[in-house]
């Protein structure tokens, strides 16, 4: 769709009722103009790697979006207009081209929300934002610290928002979804293999604590993986050997693809049931070449093309009408944000002045395409699981999708599960389910 290499400018004149894409330096910017063109437009930056996948995602998300939303009159009076600055750091994080692309979105775009993620240079981007009173959606990092702060320092941090899971709450979900799969199973020798990331290993240290201590779990088996494992006998080799019935994954980046490929090519007397990244993405029968079967992770539901609420698979279609392609996770979330969460917001606020815009989204209730009901904590946070005062509104839940036969279809909570009708299925070859 673009590059972000520099080849033109910006032309200041631009005609009524066409659709633009101008890459400029590491700068993409989108207008969708109908009728006269006005610089009175709803200025959303996008902060991302905009080669890398995930970024490309957002990118796509949030261009949807705004085109679904001026295709209505926009807001206020006012149309909507993207630019993206491409932070060219995806799993190797450079602090200084991030603090750079959010500085250019803050001071020479002069943009009035921002949708991007943070990676582990979060506290560098709240000191910026704070600076300049900027709304900041974050959707790629798990840090706990960074909401903690919202709740320590509330007039410096309040203008950082997260709409995707924190450390604790993939934890919690780590550890529920594992109790409801031994109920199904019976199993109870747990193994777990990850990246060497920072994120996982809080998540480990938990683990091995409160599988065995608190949930009686066995757990025989602890693997880390570099990045770059492309081999993945040994490990397998090893969890065997430990006797590992339940293999809970925690991988995020493309290692998922040959961990899976080997978990099938031998055939592994467990079942994987975690999280295996880019495998649960929309291609990830395609890329692992339908290898992924009989595998269990966490996924987005319009990701999946599971009608969680009445938007997920409108919204879905609409998205793959527009670029061809199932959206993918942080595509997924940056549309939910653009096209709901924050208009919503800013319609009850009446303005997009920032003070009055952070009230108003602390206060969101409102049904998105991954939750029947999105709702802020007080730390900024996702407010997630059941709804104890309304079972037909639960707030954004963590839910697991195994690969049968090219279609992801939801294995946890036992909720949605049973809402779909399924039921797990072990592989087809020799294990502990015999």
């Amino acid at each position: 769709m673009f590059n972000t290499t520099a080849i033109t400018k910006l032309q200041s004149v631009i005609l009524a009722s066409i659709i633009i894409v101008a890459v400029v330096g590491g700068t993409a910017t989108y207008f969708l103009l109908s009728g006269q063109a006005t610089s009175e437009t709803i200025k959303i930056g996008i902060l991302a790697d905009l080669d890398d996948r995930g970024g490309r995602g957002i990118w796509q998300g949030v261009v949807l979006a705004t085109e679904q939303l001026n295709a209505e009159g926009g807001m206020l009076g006012r149309q909507f207009e993207v630019i993206g600055e491409d932070t060219d750091t995806s799993i190797e994080v450079d602090a200084s081209k991030i603090n750079s692309a959010i500085t250019r979105l803050l001071t020479y775009h002069k943009v009035d929300f921002i949708i991007g993620i943070a990676a582990s240079a979060g506290f560098m981007i709240q000191e910026l934002i704070a600076e300049h009173k900027k709304i900041f959606f974050e959707i790629g990092s798990t840090e706990d610290a960074y909401t903690q702060r919202v709740l320590d320092d509330y007039d410096r941090y309040k203008y950082f928002f997260r709409v995707m899971f924190n450390a604790t709450s993939i934890f919690q979900g780590v550890t529920a979804s594992l109790l409801h799969l031994r109920e199904q199973t019976g199993f109870n020798k747990v193994g777990y293999i990850g990246e060497d990331l920072g994120w996982n290993k809080a998540v480990m240290e938990g683990l091995d604590y409160v599988l065995p201590e608190v949930y009686g779990f066995d757990l025989v088996y602890k693997g880390t993986f570099p990045l770059d494992t492309v081999d993945f006998s040994s490990y397998f080799a090893a969890a065997e050997a430990a006797g590992v019935e339940i293999m809970l994954p925690l991988i995020a980046l493309d290692g998922a693809i040959p961990f899976v490929k080997e978990y099938n090519n031998r055939q592994s007397p467990m079942v994987i049931y975690g999280t295996v990244g880019v495998v649960s993405e929309p291609d990830g029968w395609e890329i692992t070449d339908g290898k992924c079967e009989y595998t269990s992770s966490a996924a987005c539901s319009i990701v999946a093309g599971y009608p969680l609420t009445s938007k997920t698979l409108p919204d879905r279609e609409a998205y793959i009408n527009r670029w061809d392609q199932i959206p993918r996770f942080n595509g997924a979330i940056a549309y939910d944000i653009l096209r709901y969460i924050l208009p919503d917001a800013i319609k009850r606020a009446g303005t997009i002045e920032t003070d009055e815009v952070i009230e108003a989204l602390e206060k969101s209730s409102i049904e998105v395409t991954n939750a029947r009901n999105f709702v802020f904590t007080s730390s900024h946070d996702l407010m997630m699981g059941e709804n104890p005062n309304d079972p037909d509104a639960d707030y954004w839940m963590v839910i697991a999708f195994q690969w049968i036969d090219g279609k992801q279809v939801p294995v946890y909570p036992k909720k949605i599960m049973e809402e779909a009708g399924v039921t797990y299925i072990y592989p087809d070859w020799p294990g502990p389910w015999d």
